[in-house]
């Protein structure tokens, strides 16, 4: 059978007219798309534990799903109460932030007023009335951190339902993929098809300990220059780090507040030094050796996901954009008519280049991940 060579101009206005119907449709079908992709995410995480409990002690498929929905849960509900009871210790400690708040405030006024000679009583006035209404109304603090991390309960039903089902109907899911294709590409498909399912399996457990990692780098930063709530801001942190670039400043600008709100100016530029700090470390140390890199996605198309992640699915889309992309790379780079579009996704590619190794001891060894 002959094919006809479709144009240039032709082929980039499919491509442009494709991406724009692909965009309406997740943008139509986002009640169900989002919580959809999570239970996704989520699946991949727990697929080596309901493999085990098959596989190892024999039990049914239903039984496996049914532990690890109950694991999930019980994750999930630690969560939440560890965010409520951090909100709820935040709230009644706001009337005694803004007092102090106003008292740095006020010292600051004085310092900038004598140093420099300057008379803008009447601007820092307008300022400190601002802070003092924003410190004061807990509902602007606290509605962004539950913007962030509560759901609605359809929601959450949407996301276990789709969890049950995607752990429980994995095998059926597979091979509908396989057999979709031709016979011919059956081979090559379920290859590109195993391969991913590593891979993504790889990298949401990497970017899970990544979270701990930098969650618990943070916590131990803050509480040594002596930050209150520490903890609770640390773990924000790290949820927010999955968010390249603006995650870690939104978390770095939180804190900041905080210190300031509760301690010194000094204090603050110790807490922006180390967030810097812990940046550096995760960047270089930590996502390398724990996520790998190829699944590193470049700054422009990982700001670029996050503003249509956002436009498309608010905050949720904010979140789960990086690991859709991730997985997009992923899937264009095994694929030979898409590999140089994985390549656009990706960083420059370096074949010569080493991969780091650190020795932590003689059994420990740290080596830099794919």
């Amino acid at each position: 059978m002959n094919f006809f060579k479709i144009p240039f101009l032709q082929k980039l206005a499919l491509a442009v007219i494709s991406i724009i119907g692909i965009g309406y449709l997740l943008d139509l079908g986002q009640s169900i798309l989002a919580p959809f992709f999570l239970a996704f995410l989520m699946a991949m995480l727990f697929l080596p534990i309901a493999n085990f409990l098959e596989r190892r002690l024999r039990l049914p498929r239903s039984v496996s799903t049914i532990i690890s929905v109950l694991m999930m849960l019980v994750i999930l509900t630690g969560l939440i109460y560890f965010f409520g009871s951090q909100i709820s210790s935040f709230s009644r400690d706001v009337p005694h932030l803004s007092k102090q708040f106003n008292m740095v405030f006020h010292n600051l006024q004085k310092w900038v007023s004598h140093t420099f000679n300057v008379r803008i009583d009447e601007q820092l006035d307008y300022l400190d009335q601002g802070l003092s209404k924003l410190l004061s109304s807990s509902g602007v603090i606290l509605g962004f951190t539950l913007g962030v991390f509560s759901t609605s309960l359809g929601f959450l039903a949407f996301f276990i339902l789709f969890f049950i089902f995607i752990l429980n109907y994995r095998r059926i899911l597979n091979n509908f993929i396989i057999n979709v294709f031709n016979e011919k590409h059956k081979a090559s498909v379920q290859e590109v098809v195993s391969e991913v399912r590593i891979m993504t399996k790889r990298y949401i457990i990497g970017l899970c300990l990544q979270i701990v990692i930098v969650s618990a780098l943070t916590t131990i930063v803050l509480s040594i220059l002596g930050v209150k709530y520490a903890i609770l801001l640390g773990v924000l942190t790290g949820l927010l780090n999955v968010i390249p670039y603006i995650g870690i400043c939104i978390s770095l600008l939180i804190s900041c507040f905080i210190a300031f709100a509760t301690g010194t100016v000094s204090t603050c530029v110790y807490v922006a030094l180390g967030y810097i700090a812990v940046h550096i470390v995760d960047g270089n140390i930590i996502l390398p050796f724990v996520v790998g890199s190829k699944v590193k996605i470049n700054a422009l198309f990982s700001f670029l996901g996050i503003l249509i992640g956002e436009h498309l699915w608010g905050i949720s889309g904010m979140f789960l954009c990086i690991p859709a992309i991730a997985i997009i790379k992923i899937i264009f780079e095994r694929v030979d008519g898409l590999k140089p579009w994985g390549k656009l996704l990706g960083e420059d590619d370096k074949p010569h280049k080493k991969k780091k190794t650190y020795k932590i001891s003689k059994r420990i060894t740290l080596k830099e991940m794919d």
